[in-house]
């Protein structure tokens, strides 16, 4: 059986693609946490801030998404999104002039109400494009975009962004930042610069945003099952759904899990002394095994029941994590850009078999809920920044000592990939 009929490839692809444009922003935006940690000397916490705003978009404006996809259709979604995609980037040229923080966590805000759009309508929308059989399958392939997106923005990141930081030249002997003891004056050059780098970034996505937007305008969108259905009973019936109840739950504690990994490992790499831009390598690396695990996974799926695979996987993960905690130096590291690994298969295995027992008829509204889900990276991050800037905890590097709020977020996923396969 084809994952993709012939006479839904054009669609897929094109849906396809906006996976690959969440992705960039979401891994453009996460070492932006350490970015301005550092130009507007901020603490780890408050500079988590930026997640918090980022990721509450998708909470504050994934229910509104569903019931607009309901009124509207997929296409009209899509193409709000997109709008409040490209308005959000474009609000990052008042930022800078401002040089406010809280500008800036406003902008993202609204950035990301468009991604709450664009992932209500795309993960439902991918799940209906062919049988219900290979549905799960499917949406892992179009998720294996994803992270094409994501490296994407971690290569701009990487090679553009914080390599032109001033702030972040500035480092003693030991490799340790001196950026808050120039005087006022340089330091305030070097803000303006910074912020400006920042800025470009963001507008010029804004730019490709509205390139997409026109593509997406003129070419012609399948009606599928979920566009125009009624609500009446869909809470109740998705509150009775254990497998889907748990699975939001599920996805809360992933999301949450995959924002604490791939945002603090500039700040891991920060406490042995590497700078952003090098530090910034090691996510592009752990990017780069989130992708070919995403396809060696879907491979797998073929041979092992995807729900014990979530589990196997979760144990992976909660492994790696742990090497994080306990080992002290490069060793450490390298385990925290292995989670990237297990984590590949999470996102769309907890979505696919959330929705797999849930009507036609709910499947909007209850897509948007898991969409809602993601608040665990806007949650979560701000409570590991609030350890880090400990500093250490029990004479252990307080940045290690962080990563068990990732563990714990992984036991809970193999938990629910156990007592789903037990379920089914």
């Amino acid at each position: 059986m084809k994952i993709v009929e012939k006479k839904y490839l054009v669609p897929f692809i094109l849906i396809t693609s906006l996976f690959a444009l969440w992705g960039f922003a979401n891994d453009i935006t996460n070492p932006m946490v350490a970015a301005f940690q550092t130009v507007m000397e901020l603490s780890a916490s408050k500079a988590s801030l930026i997640q918090f705003a980022f990721y509450g978009g998708y909470a504050t404006m994934a229910v509104p998404a569903a019931l607009f996809i309901r009124r509207f259709s997929y296409k009209k979604s899509i193409l709000l999104g997109l709008g409040l995609y490209a308005v959000g980037a474009f609000l990052f040229i008042p930022a800078a002039a401002r040089e406010s923080f809280l500008f800036f966590c406003l902008s993202l805000y609204i950035l990301t109400f468009g991604l709450a759009f664009l992932e209500t309508t795309a993960n439902p929308f991918i799940l209906s494009l062919g049988p219900k059989e290979n549905s799960t399958r499917r949406l892992n392939l179009a998720q294996a975009f994803n992270p094409v997106g994501s490296l994407t923005g971690m290569a701009v990141a990487s090679w553009v962004v914080l390599p032109s930081l001033l702030s972040d030249t500035h480092r003693d002997a030991s490799g340790q930042l001196m950026f808050s003891q120039l005087p006022e004056a340089q330091k305030a050059v070097e803000r303006v610069h910074d912020l400006g780098a920042i800025r470009d970034a963001y507008v010029a996505l804004g730019v490709a945003v509205v390139v997409v937007f026109v593509i997406i305008a003129l070419a012609k969108m399948p009606a599928t099952a979920g566009s125009g259905v009624k609500s009446e009973g869909t809470l109740k019936r998705l509150w009775k759904n254990v497998n889907y109840r748990e699975g939001v739950l599920a996805q809360l504690f992933y999301v949450g899990a995959q924002i604490m990994v791939w945002t603090f490992i500039i700040q891991y790499a920060d406490n042995l002394g590497i700078d952003k831009a090098t530090a910034q390598k090691y996510n592009i690396s752990a990017m780069a095994m989130f992708l070919c695990f995403r396809f060696v996974s879907t491979f797998l799926m073929k041979y092992v029941n995807s729900r014990k695979l979530l589990a196997i996987f979760g144990c992976g993960a909660a492994v790696c994590t742990a090497g994080a905690i306990l080992l002290v130096g490069k060793s450490g590291l390298i385990c925290l850009v292995a989670i990237s690994a297990f984590m590949s298969l999470m996102f769309p295995t907890i979505y696919g078999i959330s929705l797999e027992n849930v009507s036609p008829e709910d499947s909007t509204l209850g897509a948007s809920f898991l969409v809602m889900a993601i608040v665990g990276g806007s949650i979560l991050p701000p409570l590991q920044g609030t350890i880090i800037d400990l500093g250490t905890v029990f004479g252990h590097p307080a940045v290690n000592v962080s990563f068990v709020l990732p563990l714990f977020c992984f036991l809970m996923i193999i938990l629910y990939g156990i007592r789903s396969s037990r379920r089914a």
